[in-house]
């Protein structure tokens, strides 16, 4: 969470003014400049959404339309099969029908635009590092960040200033958020006289 000087005053991360490279997006706040990594940041945020839903009334699921036929090999539906407890608490249904096909049903309202194929590929991934269920269970938090880290905006992808300054203003209400799920920072600052300094100002 982004501490702000006064709930009245100007928002600390500033307001948006461009994207840079389809991967970071450039502010400007009272102090300075603003450069924060759009990914890292939506990974935490959606990360911190996912633990608060699930420690409030557990992860709200979104039925799928039509669901998604996954081929996998059969002792990544053993896996899964194993898990699927531990996988609906995370607000992802999947079913076996076949001895190496699995059908998605549900998944986590916060992730219903992700691809939804990929996700589950990558929390099976998660399944066989983890070894069991029981160890599954013990691992929630991991599983909730590869789904946090799947389901969240990519680099190129085009935002609008008006998205750009609803990810920051999600920034400043999260836990966290100076941190992705991995550790690396999500924004950095430059105040006014280090531009300065930048440039030989003021000499």
């Amino acid at each position: 969470m982004v501490n702000s000087k006064s709930e009245a005053g100007p928002p600390p991360l500033g307001y948006a003014l461009a994207q840079l490279h389809g991967i970071y997006i450039l502010a400007q706040n009272e102090d300075g400049l603003i450069l924060v990594d759009m990914h890292a940041a939506h990974e935490r945020i959606t990360y911190e959404g996912l633990k608060e839903g699930r420690e409030a009334e557990g992860v709200r699921s979104q039925r799928l339309l039509v669901p998604v036929a996954v081929a996998v090999s059969e002792g990544e539906a053993d896996r899964a099969e194993e898990a699927r407890p531990a996988l609906e608490a995370f607000g992802l249904r999947v079913d076996r029908v076949a001895p190496g096909q699995l059908l998605v049903r549900e998944v986590p309202a916060l992730l219903a635009e992700a691809n939804v194929e990929q996700l589950l590929r990558d929390v099976l991934a998660d399944l066989q590092a983890e070894g069991s269920s029981a160890r599954v269970q013990a691992a929630e938090d991991a599983l909730l960040s590869t789904m946090a880290c799947h389901g969240s905006v990519r680099a190129n992808r085009a935002l609008t200033l008006a998205e750009m300054n609803a990810l920051l203003r999600s920034m400043e209400h999260t836990e966290r958020s100076g941190q992705c799920n991995h550790g690396r920072p999500t924004w950095a600052a430059l105040s006014l006289p280090e531009l300065d300094r930048l440039f030989l100002r003021g000499r």
